[in-house]
């Protein structure tokens, strides 16, 4: 077997072992659910616990878990029982992972975190294991089979272990309605912070680098407008000031080479030639609504109005990698 046709034979195992499991979900998943968002409501934390590769596993878990908003933290099994259980309060939820369910380590440690008011959730393969016993909810992983060739090195197991956890966290993310909002405060660095800390109004160009004309200026008095802005674009108003439509330079090669009549093009309205209903979007908003409408829309500029739909900035595309945003 080549190299290409043993990964496709990775990846074939590993999707069958995440249906399987899947098809196993019943209702102990809802029950841990209930128990890590009542022990969150209380102040609680979520204790993730494991030996070896469930371990490595576990650390993903508690970061995907804290990153969500939801307070994690890995407790390791040796450093629990020469000290470290003082991690653990009454209240706090642990995450046992351990897919044979027989993991020394792991099972000599059950016994001390018994003694505090907790609640146990295993991951395990193996229903009729001792931490199956120990545990209050069980989550059934189990697998068909490793990725191994010699069905031995845990593969499919912990990929399953982890789409487990993945699933529990978004789960309680939805349940506590956690939101962007809140999502942004736990990650202020990065363009995904930025992206939700930031409104449309920090972002946008305003002022004289916001090109806004009447509708019966001519192209050329507009073109001027948006030289002085150093736009490719400027928003046309009524007169009463609100938005009607947007003139773009993409516009204006467009009118130059399909008018027979030279200067033509320049000399008519801006009322005459002009977008109407451009896409805009509001100044109170989030930055990441600017990044969602560049992505669904074939623009270069994206017209700022205000509650009374009035133009008052812009966000050019070419600004974006420069706020680092993108």
């Amino acid at each position: 077997m080549n190299h290409l046709a043993r990964a496709h034979k990775v990846f074939d195992i590993e999707l069958q072992a995440l249906k399987a499991v899947r098809a196993q979900l019943d209702p102990s998943f809802s029950a841990a659910v209930e128990i890590l968002v009542e022990s969150l409501k209380q102040r609680g934390k979520i204790i993730v616990v494991g030996v070896g590769k469930s371990g490595n596993v576990g650390h993903k878990i508690a970061a995907t878990f804290t990153s969500t908003g939801s307070t994690s933290v890995v407790l390791h099994t040796v450093d629990a029982l020469h000290g470290d259980l003082g991690l653990v309060n009454d209240g706090d939820v642990v995450l046992a992972l351990s897919y044979s369910g027989a993991s020394e380590e792991l099972l000599n440690l059950l016994p001390s975190l018994k003694r505090f008011s907790v609640k146990i959730i295993a991951l395990t393969g193996a229903l009729r294991s001792t931490l199956a016993k120990y545990s209050d909810v069980v989550l059934n992983i189990k697998v068909p089979r490793e990725a191994c060739p010699f069905n031995l090195a845990p593969t499919s197991s912990t990929t399953a272990m982890l789409v487990m956890g993945d699933a529990l966290a978004m789960a309680v993310v939805q349940a506590r309605g956690f939101g962007e909002k809140d999502y942004a405060k736990h990650h202020p660095s990065g363009a995904i912070g930025r992206a939700l800390l930031l409104t449309i109004r920090d972002i946008m160009r305003s002022g004289e680098r916001n090109a806004v004309a009447g509708e019966q200026l001519t192209v050329k008095e507009a073109l001027f407008l948006m030289v002085r802005a150093k736009s490719g674009s400027v928003a046309v108003i009524n007169k009463r000031g609100k938005l009607t439509g947007v003139f773009t330079d993409g516009d204006l090669r467009r009118r130059i080479a399909e008018e027979s009549r030279e200067g033509a093009a320049l000399a008519a309205t801006l009322a005459s030639v002009m977008t109407r209903h451009p896409v805009c979007v509001r100044d109170d908003a989030l930055a990441v609504e600017a990044l969602k409408i560049f992505n669904q829309r074939n623009i270069d500029d994206l017209i700022v109005v205000n509650s009374r739909h009035q133009p008052v900035g812009l966000i050019d595309l070419q600004d974006l990698p420069k706020l680092k945003l993108v």
